[in-house]
């Protein structure tokens, strides 16, 4: 399943560096994070969506503690 959120990311490098992160994270087939649309795009599989979400959140905050992800 692959769903879009709005997110705050303050700068391009970060939202690279996230993205990075994000992609290791097990269960992600894909993730985009885009520092000039504010916008991350997450392809999990859907049986376990949420947990891999949730990981990825946590991922992305270790990268940048000012991370926002709008739900």
């Amino acid at each position: 399943m692959q769903k879009k959120f709005k997110v705050e990311v303050d700068c391009a490098n970060c939202a690279a560096k996230m993205e990075d992160a994000a992609a290791k994270v097990d269960g992600v087939n894909s993730v985009t994070i885009s520092f000039m649309t504010q916008k991350m795009v997450l392809d999990a599989p859907d049986d376990r969506y949420d947990s891999v979400l949730k990981n990825v959140v946590k991922t992305c905050k270790k990268v940048d503690s000012d991370f926002e992800i709008q739900m």
